[in-house]
């Protein structure tokens, strides 16, 4: 079923321009509850399809997700998407106008009204961010844990270095105890901790406050990206989450019969993944001189060998859409294993390290102890 896709290239090309101020908009993860969140947008696309399938028009359609809506805002932006559509705009072009919907979400809606399949591109964006919303749950579930123990190890190493070493250091200092080297390291970083402790909490305090402002940074967001991928154990999770959300996406538009390169641009505008985001730039233009979607993704270590076999056999059999789904299975199941690996994995090696941080500083502390009851005695 044919459609128009002439003027992607040049929208993509238009995305690129307004990157720095769209960049900001596509954020996954905010703070203070931000309207239309994805899993808002779970439920709008996922109630929506069933309504539309059920033969309700999508202005009633609308007003009936409308209703089921507890805040405001999120009931004020439906409202005035159900008034674009009665001034005579399409879905599509209504939510574009919205800076809480993505390019991404415009196409996929703009290919469904095209091709007639508008229930069919739904249900499968409600299905995008249920899963999208699942990975971030299995994240937070898997990380939640750890990170509490290392938060209260770093206040106990912190409340030693603060309070407990100046004590013995008083005492050191009034027996004039000949210090081992490994307490003098650990008395310098106390004082250290004592002149600069407040300053460092503040720069750090100021990094997480600043951090979205960082983010929208090009050169800030490489070097985050590709040192998280670089992390043992956490980089390849990361990886394999995104991995996940490149293949669904490829999925539902290969499903909306959109053509190879037109998919690799609009995802590459979705996904929000510096490592990524170069890799598929790279891809596109190695499909554009005339290689196949394995041959480009095979001239790139972010892409397993499994996923490039796979793509191969797709291409040669002309089952992309099967394809990308049974990958897109596998990666989430991979995401979720690797999410209760991560935190059984964190915990005990958070517990080990604050078990030897501590132990240092007390051996360093009694050394000196030792030392000065053998020479009382």
């Amino acid at each position: 079923m044919a459609f128009q896709l002439d003027n992607i290239t040049k929208a993509v090309k238009k995305l690129e321009e307004r990157e720095v101020s769209s960049s900001f908009l596509q954020k996954e993860i905010t703070f203070f509850g931000s309207t239309f969140s994805n899993k808002i947008k779970e439920d709008f696309y996922t109630e929506l399809g069933v309504l539309i399938k059920a033969g309700i028009t999508l202005k009633n359609a609308l007003e009936l997700v409308e209703n089921s809506q507890k805040k405001k805002l999120n009931k004020q932006l439906l409202r005035e998407i159900s008034k674009d559509i009665i001034s005579g705009l399409s879905l599509s072009e209504a939510v574009r106008q919205k800076k809480q919907f993505t390019e991404y979400e415009y196409y996929s809606l703009k290919i469904g009204e095209e091709t007639g399949t508008l229930q069919l591109v739904t249900e499968q964006l409600g299905a995008f961010f249920a899963r999208k919303n699942e990975q971030r749950r299995n994240l937070v579930s898997a990380l939640t844990y750890p990170s509490i123990i290392l938060t209260t190890a770093t206040l106990v190493v912190a409340f030693m270095l603060y309070y407990v070493v100046p004590m013995f250091q008083d005492i050191f200092e009034q027996q004039k105890v000949e210090l081992p080297a490994i307490t003098e390291f650990i008395i310098s970083t106390s004082e250290f901790i004592k002149s600069y402790g407040w300053l460092l909490v503040t720069i750090i305090i100021g990094l997480i406050i600043t951090r979205t402002f960082f983010n929208k940074k090009k050169g800030f967001k490489k070097l985050k990206d590709n040192m998280i991928l670089k992390i043992p154990f956490i980089g390849d999770f990361v990886k394999t989450v995104y991995l996940s959300q490149f293949t669904q996406a490829i999925a539902l538009l290969t499903a909306s019969k959109v053509p190879v390169i037109n998919s690799i641009q609009l995802v590459k505008q979705m996904i929000d993944f510096y490592p990524l985001q170069n890799a598929l730039e790279a891809v596109e233009q190695s499909i554009l001189q005339g290689h196949s979607l394995s041959k480009s993704l095979s001239q790139h270590k972010l892409f397993e060998d499994k996923m490039i076999a796979l793509v191969k056999v797709a291409e040669e059999t002309n089952q992309n859409e099967f394809i990308f789904e049974r990958l897109n299975t596998q990666y989430n199941t991979q995401v979720q294993q690797k999410s209760k690996l991560l935190s059984t994995v964190l915990e005990p090696f958070i517990i080990l390290i604050v078990g030897i941080l501590v132990g240092v500083i007390l051996i360093a502390m009694y050394l000196p102890m030792f030392k000065l009851s053998s020479v009382l005695g």
